[in-house]
């Protein structure tokens, strides 16, 4: 994935980046293709431009409506968790927001599903994949707790909101031995989890803790 070039960036940019790329290191981020997707992802055009001098801080910043840009971190380590186990070929995310979590996404797998309840998200987030170039995108304006089981089976599902437990509609729109991670609990009380789809169900796995916006039902234009 190349981005395009109009969108190139200064050398203050590329030092911030390339601090933000030390520390995910630090922080015990290892793959080199995502580490390499989140240095060339200019995260400065998915945050309002009062807050662009904060873009390469690695922290969650707010994007209106209730909503925030996740922290680099997270943006990382949600997605090695999710390629961990190999190459995916088709991948549905819940929760567009911004567009930087699907943009980092896209440039490490063929196709991506993403859906987005709140309506000017979706708009906003489709302009800036339009200025990149990027094509591999596909976005719906949909309540994501349903999934898109029209375009399943998934081999990967990322979840950006956090539901209270494991939502058995995602599950069910996974490949055999595709995986989920996705946040679950309430307030302070979350947890990364990384689901694997089995003939018998699902296997779960308890990573770490965070903090994400809850996963809402209902569409708003």
């Amino acid at each position: 994935m190349t981005f395009n070039s109009h969108l190139g960036i200064g050398m203050t940019s590329r030092r911030t980046r390339e601090r933000l790329i030390q520390r995910l290191r630090q922080e015990g981020i290892r793959d080199h293709a995502v580490l390499n997707a989140i240095r060339i992802t200019p995260r400065h055009i998915f945050v309002d431009e009062a807050l662009a001098s904060r873009a390469y801080e690695d922290t969650a910043l707010p994007i209106g409506h209730g909503q925030t840009i996740s922290q680099p971190y997270i943006v990382a380590r949600m997605t090695e968790l999710l390629m961990e186990a190999g190459p995916l070929d088709t991948v549905l995310e819940v929760g567009t927001g911004s567009g930087y979590q699907t943009a980092v996404l896209s440039q490490l797998v063929n196709r991506i599903y993403s859906v987005e309840r709140i309506g000017e998200l979706q708009r906003q987030a489709r302009r800036r994949f339009q200025s990149m170039g990027i094509r591999n995108i596909r976005l719906r304006h949909s309540d994501g707790g349903l999934g898109l089981p029209q375009f399943a089976p998934f081999d990967g599902i990322l979840v950006t909101a956090a539901p209270e437990g494991i939502p058995l509609a995602l599950v069910n729109q996974l490949k055999q031995g595709g995986r989920m991670v996705l946040p679950i609990g309430a307030d302070q009380g979350q947890v990364l989890v990384r689901v694997t789809r089995t003939s018998g169900g699902y296997e779960k796995e308890l990573l770490e803790r965070v903090v994400f916006v809850p996963l809402l039902s209902g569409v708003q234009r």
